[in-house]
């Protein structure tokens, strides 16, 4: 796991070097000190050697500028590798989760993939610098003002020992115990975006349904459940402070008490060595506090760390054929004796035996009930999803054999749920084709009837979309997918239940300029009404994940009950409607 992580450090090593190089000059010269002042006690201030004060001094002096100095340096190579290691982090998991397949994007949540990218990466950014200033500076103190000490006096020495065992002891009790708690917080962390971006997502649903209320009660659950982690973890940790405190305060009444002893009685020391002990207690034991510190934030940054790790070792599940390829001749599809789990799990195909062959240019409508897999069905075709059993061809060669951005660019699909993003008209349509000119885009939505609502907006196709397309219609956003999957001049063009939500004329003009426009490019249309299909050349029936019926609508209204009772259903609902 380390080693994966610092592979991200990239261009920030010499900084990463430039630290810890720092922070050793600087205990150095800070363990110098106290020699300098004992010095300056007893054969300066006892002597009444003032000369000898006055020279000690300016060297103390100059010796605590350059400490100074080297911290300050330390303080900012830490910084700017700790910000660059977090920046490569972060661009390492988004460059890698633009790669995945949609089967890894359900392996992980939105909201687990935010968290992972912000307050996980933010803890392991903050554990680095600390590991790469204090971790190097608290052992080389310790080690360095021990060594002093045991110098100083061997037997008082032995007070510090003893603390450094108790010490070891109480933290990795708090380690053992606080880790798991860290990780379940982070969890909560989790649950807390998923909370809140659900319900800003859905904040018209939200107000349409009043359930103001259950969204408050929902986010004060998962707020609660952080807090209670939150507060357990920490009422391990703050027992860090308290134990640290006794014990430094344990260690200078001892060192007080034996240190004057040998002073007083045994005359085995002098006030100098007594007085530069005490600053060596001080660095020894703030030493350990700093360890101490160190390990709790490693301690909560290993969880972050597990967490973001997981996003990059996560691999594509669709992978490009090494002999790929490189073009779609056609717009002809064959799905052979295709099966297809979420899971790769046979018991819990959702597609079952899918055997189908689908011509060039063909307009193909798919009629099924709510969970028969439709699509799922559409989704195999541009490898969002890779098959169990079975091929899918398109063009004539297995959907595998190409490479994905061949594949992708030759499929242009409109899927359920319409996304438009921030920005223009003109920059959402190019997302179809970002060298498409102006004239191209309206000559898209034309053929999209997108058109004429857009020359009403007060800029036109300069209108700004606002974030997930708020200040468009459900059936204006339809339209606008619709021109921009057009953009591509795609050899297959897949309508998702793409026009749900515009009257029956405008659904009709659409069909009748892909019929003209577009005779080339075979046409997919996944419909709830048979209306929006019934032209087709083919209609695919799909029930409970298999093929019930494939066929022209007469034929299949002549032969498939299943496509009959939608039609009657339909039509009477349309006779009630009149």
């Amino acid at each position: 796991m380390i080693k994966k992580l610092t592979a991200h450090i990239g261009e920030f090593k010499r900084d990463t070097m430039l630290a810890p190089i720092s922070v050793i000059l600087e205990v150095i010269l800070e363990v110098l000190l106290p020699v300098l002042m004992a010095l300056v006690i007893d054969r300066g201030v006892e002597a009444g050697n003032m000369n000898y004060v006055v020279r000690l001094g300016a060297v103390m002096l100059g010796v605590a500028m350059l400490s100074l100095l080297a911290g300050t340096l330390s303080g900012v190579f830490a910084a700017r590798a700790a910000m660059g290691f977090g920046r490569n982090l972060r661009k390492a998991m988004y460059d890698n989760i633009q790669d995945f397949a949609f089967q890894n994007i359900d392996h992980f949540s939105t909201a687990g993939l935010v968290t992972r990218m912000t307050t996980d990466v933010t803890n392991v950014q903050n554990a680095f610098q600390m590991i790469i200033r204090m971790f190097v500076r608290a052992p080389i103190m310790m080690v360095s003002a021990l060594f002093m000490c045991v110098n100083i006096s061997p037997r008082l020495s032995l007070i510090f020992l003893a603390a450094l065992v108790f010490l070891g002891g109480v933290l990795a009790f708090i380690i053992s115990r606080a880790f798991p708690i860290f990780d379940e917080m982070f969890k909560g962390y989790d649950r807390l975006n998923a909370s809140v971006q659900e319900n800003l997502t859905g904040i018209r649903v939200v107000k349409a349904y009043v359930r103001e209320d259950h969204e408050k009660e929902k986010f004060c659950r998962a707020t609660e459940n952080l807090k209670d982690l939150s507060a357990h973890a920490e009422r391990l940790v703050v027992m860090n402070q308290p134990v640290m405190q006794f014990t430094v305060y344990t260690c200078i009444m001892l060192v007080s008490w034996f240190g004057a002893k040998l002073i007083v009685v045994d005359g085995t020391m002098t006030t100098g060595q007594l007085m530069s002990l005490f600053t060596y207690t001080m660095q020894i034991l703030m030493s350990l506090m700093m360890i101490s510190m160190i390990f709790v934030m490693t301690t909560m940054a290993r969880s972050s760390a597990e967490r973001i790790v997981e996003v990059l070792d996560e691999k594509s599940t669709l992978v490009d054929s090494r002999h790929s390829v490189l073009e779609v001749e056609d717009g002809s599809i064959q799905f052979d004796h295709v099966n297809f789990s979420y899971s790769d799990d046979r018991e819990k195909c959702v597609l079952r035996d899918i055997d189908l062959t689908i011509h060039s240019g063909e307009t193909i409508g798919i009629i099924g009930g709510t969970g028969s897999s439709k699509s799922t069905l559409v989704q195999l075709i541009p490898r969002l999803y890779d098959v169990l059993d079975g091929a899918v061809r398109v063009g004539g060669h297995d959907v595998k054999e190409y490479r994905l951005e061949t594949l992708r660019n030759a499929v242009s699909m409109v899927l359920q749920k319409n996304v438009l993003f921030s920005g223009t008209i003109l920059e959402n349509l190019r997302w179809g084709n970002k060298e498409a000119t102006e004239e191209e885009c309206r000559h898209a939505c034309e053929l999209a009837q997108a058109h004429e609502f857009i020359e009403k907006m007060p800029d036109g196709y300069e209108t700004l979309i606002e974030q997930g397309g708020t200040n468009v219609s459900g059936g204006q956003k339809q339209r606008l997918c619709i021109a921009r999957a057009l953009l591509k001049k795609p050899k297959i063009l897949i309508l998702d239940d793409s026009t749900s939500a515009v009257d029956t004329k405008t659904d009709s003009f659409i069909r009748k300029a892909f019929a003209e426009e577009i005779p080339d490019t075979t046409k997919l249309i996944i419909a709830q009404r048979i209306s929006s299909v019934q032209d087709a050349d083919r209609i695919l029936v799909l029930d409970q994940g298999a093929v019930a019926g494939f066929g022209t609508h007469e034929e299949l209204l002549k032969n498939n009950e299943i496509y009959r009772d939608i039609y009657d259903l339909q039509q009477k609902g349309a006779d009630f409607d009149e």
